[in-house]
């Protein structure tokens, strides 16, 4: 990626080779935004990369690195400084679920969804933060989930990830209120994307249930609400409707009706 003009705005997107971040990718390119890809796949990004290059003329460059790995985050933010790469528009899309009993998930698989989903998402935002606050502009999208308004038992650990998440991005938005500098969390229902392959939930209630969007609606229903400065954006009115009910729902109930959702059906 050449050195950025004076009036181009970069955006570095996690997860970028495939489902919502794919997507997100395509609108920011549309956009005029020049693209930093991170995905665990390099010959997926660089199919992308000269797809996006090609169609809307922007800059692209790939990062291939594995989220799961502690040293990741600091790895890309330096990679980007020597390259004197400033980013305007942060996208933390990267994240993957397990399902099944925490007793027999095996715990290399939860912990690296955890440093996936929370912590490099949370390092992320710590690297690239202070820099947009310092231009006093800047925009964070954190992908979170519905799975974030209720606990997920068979899921437990992805479901408290995705809490995680939107508690934090909601914290930051205020923190960094009138600074310039925006935080939203997209919190998508179930979305046909390679997640529920990779949780072996595609056999489960919740994706047998109907209402499931496709990628592309969802990422253009969070790139719209980064857009219009939104805190929280839940794609779909069902899915809206059910983070509005289990707040008035006894825990109880939400937590057995959440269980008998992620069971196959």
């Amino acid at each position: 990626m050449p050195n950025q003009s004076e009036h181009a705005k970069t955006a570095l997107i996690t997860g970028a080779s495939s489902g919502i971040g794919l997507e997100l990718a395509k609108l920011f390119a549309k956009d005029g935004y020049d693209l930093v890809l991170v995905a665990r796949g390099r010959q997926s990004l660089t199919e992308l990369s000269k797809e996006l290059e090609k169609k809307h003329k922007i800059t692209t460059k790939i990062i291939a690195k594995d989220l799961s790995s502690s040293s990741a985050p600091e790895e890309i933010h330096a990679e980007l400084q020597r390259e004197s790469v400033l980013i305007d528009a942060l996208v933390n899309c990267a994240g993957f679920g397990a399902s099944g009993s925490f007793s027999e998930i095996n715990w290399p698989i939860e912990m690296n969804m955890i440093h996936v989903n929370l912590v490099a998402l949370t390092h992320l935002t710590k690297l690239f933060l202070g820099e947009m606050l310092q231009r006093q502009d800047g925009k964070i999208l954190n992908v979170a989930s519905t799975a974030a308004f209720q606990p997920g038992p068979l899921m437990a650990v992805y479901y408290a990830t995705k809490a995680y998440v939107l508690s934090f991005t909601e914290a930051l938005g205020e923190e960094v209120k009138g600074t310039g500098v925006t935080v939203t969390a997209l919190c998508p229902g179930p979305t046909r994307t390679r997640f529920q392959e990779i949780a072996d939930m595609s056999n489960s209630r919740l994706f047998k249930s109907g209402g499931v969007l496709d990628a592309e609606t969802v990422a253009r229903i969070g790139y719209e609400g980064l857009m219009n400065k939104k805190r929280v954006v839940i794609p779909g009115l069902t899915n809206r409707l059910l983070a509005i009910g289990v707040r008035i729902t006894p825990r109880t109930w939400v937590t057995k009706i959440a269980r008998r959702m992620n069971e196959r059906a």
